[in-house]
């Protein structure tokens, strides 16, 4: 397990409603600066990037049991981010059936953290940020910098279901959508349900949720990124739900990789140096955050 190099203070934070540790981490190679500084507050994990290079804000969800441990789980992808001028949000959390629920506690959880951060560094963003598409775009509501909405697997999912369907973001990126029924994603419950006579399923189940993302989600600008040996993807049905609504724009982009391309934590480098390293490993995951960028430059 990766430990923090040290823990320098922990103190309350009201908004949060709980304790808040600051924690450095020695940064995975590539595109992350050296040594970024993760910051714990409440069950969101936090990543400033460098003075002076801010373009916004990255309010993520990973996938699964992943998701537990983003600064870890995620580093690599996460800290490439910040180096190319990301503000990361990061929500640990263990999944639930009630995925509904859950994407109503993630909302509230970003909502208020975005309203700390704004407060407590106002003069800071003001100056930091650089004129991109996207920063004009989180002008224009008058929320400050841009938002941009990043899921994995399940993550994507729960952004989906935000309450706010979509309204509160300038856009989505969806790495690996999945959306498979619980006894699919856990293969045990469907023993036991013909054991017992019993059926669970997630809240929405899998077509509900397609139906709720057809017809009540209101954010056009979304990117699914599919990897070409994942198993687990069903971007192709998400992309047919958010066609069926007027001025959608959303793409579809396919890489290479698998499901767990998104997660990679320089593990064995961290513990064995950089010879136990793949370095196909780290471009990968620097290739994904660059093509993420270059989307939202793009996009609308």
């Amino acid at each position: 397990m990766v430990r923090p190099i040290g823990v320098r203070r922990s103190r309350r934070c009201g908004a949060c409603r709980g304790r808040v540790a600051e924690a450095t981490w020695t940064a995975a190679p590539g595109l992350a600066p050296a040594e970024p500084s993760w910051r714990q507050r409440g069950a969101l994990w936090c990543l400033s990037p460098r003075p002076g290079s801010l373009r916004g804000l990255i309010e993520f969800i990973g996938g699964s049991y992943l998701a537990a441990t983003p600064q870890v789980s995620y580093r690599r992808l996460l800290e490439a981010l910040s180096a190319l001028g990301w503000q990361i949000h990061a929500w640990s959390y263990v999944p639930g059936f009630d995925h509904q629920l859950q994407a109503n506690e993630a909302w509230r959880l970003f909502r208020q953290e975005r309203q700390r951060w704004l407060e407590s560094h106002s003069m800071d963003v003001s100056r930091q940020c650089r004129p991109t598409a996207g920063l004009e775009a989180g002008a224009s509501r008058g929320a400050g910098p841009a938002v941009l909405r990043l899921g994995h697997s399940l993550g994507c999912k729960l952004h989906l279901l935000a309450p706010d369907a979509g309204r509160g973001c300038d856009g989505l990126a969806a790495l690996a959508f999945n959306n498979f029924s619980a006894e699919r994603s856990v293969p045990l419950l469907a023993e036991v349900g013909q054991q017992f006579g019993f059926r669970s399923e997630f809240s929405p189940s899998p077509a509900e949720t397609l139906r709720l993302v057809s017809g009540q989600y209101r954010q056009p600008r979304n990117l699914l990124v599919r990897f070409d040996r994942d198993g687990l993807d069903q971007s192709g049905r998400l992309l047919a739900a958010l066609r069926q609504r007027s001025e959608d724009a959303s793409q579809l982009l396919e890489l290479p990789g698998d499901h767990l391309t998104p997660a990679s934590a320089g593990l064995r480098r961290r513990l064995l140096g950089e010879w136990a390293d793949d370095p196909s490993r780290q471009r990968q995951v620097d290739g994904l955050a660059r093509r993420i960028e270059a989307w939202w430059e793009r996009s609308p």
